[in-house]
């Protein structure tokens, strides 16, 4: 059984996302306060973290910027801001989705399950000694690392997952979409933002010049493609 932390300091909402998930079979904790729910994510083994972004003590990004340092178990945030940029740096630091307030509890439940099935699939169906190698990169799937000309990167759970569909299928080009639904399980209305975020936080990492990139290409009006 999954076991999801929801850290969310709105008493009303936190019981009623947990009644709805553990309806659907999952094992729920919740937390009210920023300290307790850092504290919990990185010493206690969750599947996934649901995280409210304004919490007491200590907000929503720098709990998922924390959490990414240790863990790269998928994390959605959920957020009454409505803002782009708030969406943009949600993701920006390694969370997995980004959900607005009010929402479907049924929907947060569906996002659920496409994070952790995907998660899930990933994890557990890396071959042994999986390598992709091109040009200076190094990606080693079972173990989830990344190498770049000898430097080992950190990247979030998201992060490689991209990189690694990408350096598996280049020269293709895919328009956002698709890969939103390769990586994300899920369709892309309203969220073509994460994997433009995605794309940025992996060329920081990967290219020695982000303004005039190796690997990742820009094909403007129609997608990214991996140069071999």
């Amino acid at each position: 059984m999954s076991r999801i932390l929801i850290i969310e300091d709105e008493e009303a909402i936190a019981d009623l996302e947990k009644d709805y998930l553990e309806l659907s079979g999952f094992e729920v904790e919740i937390e009210h306060g920023g300290e307790k729910g850092l504290y919990r994510s990185i010493n206690e083994d969750f599947d996934l973290i649901i995280l409210d972004l304004m919490l007491p003590e200590i907000d929503g990004f720098e709990i998922c910027r924390k959490v990414r340092e240790v863990k790269n178990i998928p994390v959605i945030m959920v957020s009454a801001k409505k803002e782009d940029i708030d969406k943009i740096r949600g993701l920006g630091l390694g969370a997995d989705d980004y959900i607005t307030k009010p929402f479907s509890p049924s929907e947060l439940v569906a996002r659920v399950k496409a994070h952790l099935d995907r998660y899930n699939r990933l994890v557990g169906s890396r071959p042994q000694n999986d390598i992709i190698e091109i040009r200076g990169i190094r990606i080693d799937k079972s173990a989830r690392r990344v190498w770049v000309n000898g430097e080992e990167k950190t990247f979030t759970g998201k992060e490689f997952d991209l990189l690694t569909f990408l350096a598996e299928n280049p020269n293709r080009v895919f328009r956002k979409d698709e890969l939103f639904r390769e990586i994300w399980d899920m369709e892309s209305v309203g969220d073509i933002a994460t994997v433009t975020v995605h794309i940025k936080k992996i060329r920081e990492k990967i290219e020695f010049n982000t303004a005039n990139p190796q690997y990742i290409e820009t094909i403007w009006g129609v997608g990214y493609r991996f140069k071999m």
